[in-house]
């Protein structure tokens, strides 16, 4: 699935649908921080994030029901590649590089982000031996024998 860029407006919208995930048009205006849009301004970005594949509308009646598309995880993921690709040469260690430049990571937090992940791994188990199913699946072949045998006393 294509994500579209979506505007600064489009975007805050969207951070309430996201939340709400399935609502209808009178949800938006009861749940949207003060000050509040006009209501035909919210319809028109409704219909202009329908376009763009954000959200997805079902008729009850005379009113519509709109449901969230695409996740916002998706969205964050679609940005931090399109920053990474413009501005980082899509290096994750020069974004990293960055941002502990400007000090939003430190030092401490990724220490305590790889101490985490290291506890967090599970031990190495050696894998049990399947003897007994090797046996079943895979007999030895004792035909030959028996027929061996047979063609000897006649």
């Amino acid at each position: 699935m294509k994500i579209n860029h979506l505007t600064s407006a489009e975007e805050n919208l969207m951070m309430l649908f996201w939340k709400l995930d399935s609502f209808y048009l009178k949800d938006i205006m009861e749940k949207h921080p003060e000050p509040k849009p006009h209501q035909n301004t919210v319809s028109t970005y409704l219909k202009i994030l329908v376009e763009k594949g954000f959200l997805s509308t079902e008729k009850e009646g005379r009113i519509f029901k709109y449901t969230t598309l695409i996740p916002q995880e998706d969205y964050k993921e679609f940005l931090l590649k399109e920053l990474s690709h413009k501005f980082f040469n899509n290096s994750g260690k020069e974004i990293l590089d960055f941002l502990l430049n400007i000090k939003m990571i430190s030092q401490d937090d990724l220490k305590e982000y790889f101490k985490l992940k290291w506890e967090l791994r599970p031990l190495k188990i050696k894998e049990p031996t399947l003897e007994y199913a090797e046996a079943i699946l895979n007999p030895k072949k004792k035909k030959k024998n028996k027929e061996k045998k047979k063609k000897k006393k006649s």
